[in-house]
């Protein structure tokens, strides 16, 4: 699939494509909690929203104005992350670009730590020992990313840049995906919320 969307003749004149994380989500991170607790925070995590103080910098701003596409994941952070900087303006929203799954590992009861804590442990166990739940396990969400690479790259290949509002983790994945296909990152911020990180076509 990768092969047939970047395929073309030496001639095509691809756009950047900028992977954008969303903004702060409205759900407090001051509380401890269990394995099962976390699991329960996950699911509203994954259907809030964001807070609305806390805008996108104008970096990222000046990204979206200039772009030629604009794409989100179909979650509801990253869908009103990019609805602050356009409006009403219409853009497609991608299921392929959600987020991988954050399933807790096994951990007694009586075991209570913060959401950021039981995160990295998740994403932990997820990655190293195939902990997933019954949820999407580490080999798919990297075959989903090289499909969400595909997918952007011919987008890209209209010669304008396409930015996405995404996730954390995912865009990191895409972007391994895009190195792969032969792009490389130009420009990075980080993965803290609203980070951004630029590629273009080597």
């Amino acid at each position: 699939m990768a092969e047939s969307l970047t395929a073309g003749s030496a001639s095509t004149r691809y756009g950047a494509i900028v992977l954008a994380r969303h903004g702060e989500p409205a759900l407090s991170r001051k509380v401890l909690l269990s394995a099962r607790e976390y699991a329960e925070f996950w699911a509203k995590y994954e259907v809030g929203g964001i807070v609305p103080h806390h805008g996108p910098p104008d970096r990222l701003r000046q990204f979206v104005t200039e772009c030629g596409v604009l794409v989100s994941s179909t979650r509801p952070r990253a869908i009103q992350s990019a609805r602050m900087m356009v409006g009403e303006r219409d853009f497609p929203h991608h299921e392929i670009l959600i987020e991988a799954p954050l399933p807790p590992p096994n951990f007694p009861s009586w075991i209570k730590l913060s959401p950021k804590i039981w995160g990295f442990l998740s994403r932990f166990w997820w990655w190293f020992f195939d902990h997933h739940a019954g949820q999407e396990t580490r080999a798919q969400a990297e075959a989903r990313a090289d499909e969400a690479a595909a997918l952007l790259v011919g987008l890209a290949a209209q010669g304008e840049t396409v930015v996405v509002l995404a996730h954390g983790f995912f865009n990191h994945l895409i972007g391994r995906s895009l190195k792969k296909l032969g792009w490389k990152l130009v420009e990075g911020h980080g993965y803290k919320y609203w980070s951004v990180r630029r590629f273009e076509r080597g």
